[in-house]
């Protein structure tokens, strides 16, 4: 079965965010669910504004006992680095690292005019 689109949002500046909050909690009715998805939401949305190309585009999907999150931008080169634990003090990278803990699965791929990051997480039906 595809995942069934939920909502999207479109993000030009890190203020959306914001919006971006306010439509998952909308949307998400189980807070703890709600929180995770949130916090991984908001780091996805924030790297492809800060080391990609504007517009982010923010998509909740949802399946049977599944919702992703799923966060693209137009920057065809950059690849988001999964998976690196040890960075320097002040490197950065520690939201893929939230990602990674907070999510069910989580990874990235490309299509012809964007980059996509994805995050997975098992809910109750």
């Amino acid at each position: 079965m595809n995942p069934g689109l939920v909502r999207q949002w479109t993000l030009d500046h890190v203020h959306d965010l914001r919006v971006l909050r306010a439509g998952l909690r909308a949307e998400i009715e189980d807070t703890e669910i709600f929180e995770r998805i949130a916090i991984v939401a908001t780091e996805l949305a924030t790297n492809a504004l800060r080391h990609g190309t504007p517009p982010a585009i923010v998509r909740l999907l949802t399946e049977p006992g599944r919702m992703t999150v799923d966060v693209s931008d137009q920057d065809l080169v950059g690849e988001p680095q999964f998976g690196l634990v040890r960075r320097p003090m002040g490197a950065g990278g520690l939201g893929l690292l939230l990602v990674s803990t907070f999510a069910t699965a989580s990874g990235w791929y490309l299509t012809a005019d964007a980059k996509h990051t994805w995050a997975s997480f098992q809910i109750s039906e």
